[in-house]
């Protein structure tokens, strides 16, 4: 169960990190890509912070995270100096593939009947639990 803290401080790092990543796509030439921070979860102690990233189109998914990951420390001081007057010690951040749209997607097609995953169970994939 999060405080109050935990998510005030959570939404705050959710909006400016939204604006951090796009400014970074497009500083690096990427367009046609749209990416959303869905959720931040902060942990208790907050120095740690998990961020649940939203691609489109998802076939750029992988790649994208690459270049998040590897400007990871220079996305951090970013995120510093935009909430220094909020946070005393920026949180370590951990990016990770939202894939929920996805697996929703999966579902309505199943149900509209373009599947069916009764007669055959492999088209549901199983979702991995982070």
């Amino acid at each position: 169960m999060e405080t109050n803290r935990q998510k005030k401080i959570g939404g705050l790092l959710q909006k400016d990190l939204a604006d951090i990543l796009q400014n970074l796509l497009r500083d690096s030439g990427k367009n046609g890509i749209l990416i959303s921070v869905s959720k931040v979860r902060v942990t208790t102690d907050l120095s740690s912070a998990k961020a649940y990233l939203s691609i489109f189109p998802s076939k750029h998914a992988e790649e994208t995270l690459e270049q998040i990951q590897e400007n990871k420390s220079a996305i951090k001081h970013e995120m510093a100096q935009r909430t220094k007057h909020q946070l005393r010690k920026m949180p370590d951040l951990n990016f990770y593939i939202d894939d929920s749209l996805e697996y929703i997607d999966g579902i309505e097609r199943s149900l509209k009947g373009e599947e069916n995953p009764i007669e055959n169970p492999d088209l549901l994939h199983k979702r991995k639990k982070s």
